[in-house]
């Protein structure tokens, strides 16, 4: 089976590139890709789920909303996601649940300090294999 994500190497940020049948898998797997940088995931228990709706220009865009949107809910309420569920999903909306829990010191593994999530060399594409995105990140 094919990694559904791969973390690459820049000189002043860390990218992902996640992949998927549809773009909503690719968009799922990007989420985890960021969450497996943050922390380590294995300590994560989904139990309880949070609602997002993000909206956009472009699926560019989009994806950077939807990431950002997951490092606010780590950064700002404190909440880990494990399991990511994009239920409806457009070229300029998306719609998901989250699954995970209220972040722990004492529980959850920290790894690297996510600044942002940029838009240096965002891609988002198709083709026969199915779809890839790429996004950076300021770490």
């Amino acid at each position: 089976m094919q990694a559904s994500y791969t973390i690459l190497d820049h000189p002043a940020d860390l990218g992902i590139e996640a992949r998927g049948a549809t773009l909503a898998e690719a968009f799922q797997n990007a989420a985890r890709a960021l969450t497996s940088i943050i922390l380590d995931v294995s300590t994560v228990e989904p139990r309880e789920p949070r609602e997002i709706i993000v909206t956009a220009a472009d699926v560019e865009q989009l994806l950077v909303k939807w990431l950002s949107e997951i490092l606010y809910l780590y950064d700002g309420g404190k909440f880990v996601g494990k399991e990511f569920v994009v239920t409806a999903l457009t070229t300029r909306s998306l719609h998901a649940t989250i699954h995970g829990e209220n972040f722990s010191k004492s529980k959850h593994r920290t790894q690297l300090d996510v600044k942002a999530v940029t838009y240096h060399q965002l891609e988002v594409h198709e083709d026969k294999s199915g779809v890839v995105v790429r996004v950076y990140l300021d770490i």
